[in-house]
């Protein structure tokens, strides 16, 4: 992974921590750089009845920054749309292209925006249904990818700006339930628990939270012979 670039696209603070963290720090060890790209200002999720608006999209900015201090991240990207309302329209599609045009990116992470619901997703003891936030940023990401970002007459005033086209190499959809491509994180399980624990926020049992992540983590290295490990689907791009 040496000299690759890696930009991971979550819809709130605390996402990419809880798919692809341990991935990230794995290649940015050896010797990737990695971005964060954090779309809505996780400004929703509290039901601490004294709590604003606009003090949780800080605290919660705050905690997306400390994370990815632990991870090795060189810079986090917040577009601050408001969250429960993102869309992937061509806006937003508009603003990730921006990014992976600036940091140039050879592989691109987010979530997937097939996945809509499980009934009975692992480490869980109920159904699942997929945050509408979620499927809109992996969309918008996907789309961003492909074709969007590699086209020089799409959003041609990124030239003016000194943007040029960039073609992503591989697109990676963190995933829960579909293996396909697995990634030993044993060296850097640590690292990702250190991690989600800097969002203290969005979590009262963080306990509960570290024991489902962790039975995950080892149910899908079991698969391939690792002690923990994070799934993603990968797309490797034209």
């Amino acid at each position: 992974m040496k000299n690759k670039i890696v930009l991971a696209v979550g819809a709130h603070p605390d996402d990419m921590e809880f798919g692809a963290s341990g991935t990230v720090s794995k290649w940015i060890e050896e010797g990737a750089t990695g971005y964060y790209l954090i779309c809505t200002d996780g400004s929703r999720g509290s039901s601490d009845p004294t709590m604003t608006h606009e003090r949780l999209a800080k605290i919660r900015r705050q905690e997306q920054i400390d994370a990815c201090k632990v991870l090795g991240i060189k810079k986090v990207f917040f577009l601050n749309h408001t969250d429960t309302q993102l869309v992937a329209d061509l806006a937003l599609k508009e603003e990730i292209v921006r990014v992976i045009r600036e940091v140039k990116s050879n592989i691109v992470i987010t979530m997937d925006p097939t996945f809509y619901y499980s009934t009975k997703l692992i480490g869980w003891h109920s159904g699942f249904v997929n945050h509408t936030d979620h499927r809109a940023a992996a969309l918008a990401t996907m789309d961003a990818c492909f074709p969007l970002s590699r086209d020089r007459l799409t959003f041609l005033e990124h030239e003016k700006e000194g943007l040029k086209p960039h073609k992503v190499d591989e697109l990676l959809l963190v995933s829960f339930e579909k293996k396909d491509f697995i990634v030993d994180i044993t060296k850097t399980f640590s690292k990702k628990i250190k991690a989600l624990s800097s969002h203290k926020s969005q979590f009262d049992n963080f306990k509960a939270i570290e024991k489902r992540v962790t039975k995950r983590a080892r149910m899908f290295g079991r698969t391939k012979g690792y002690q923990f490990a994070e799934n993603f689907i990968r797309i490797k791009l034209p």
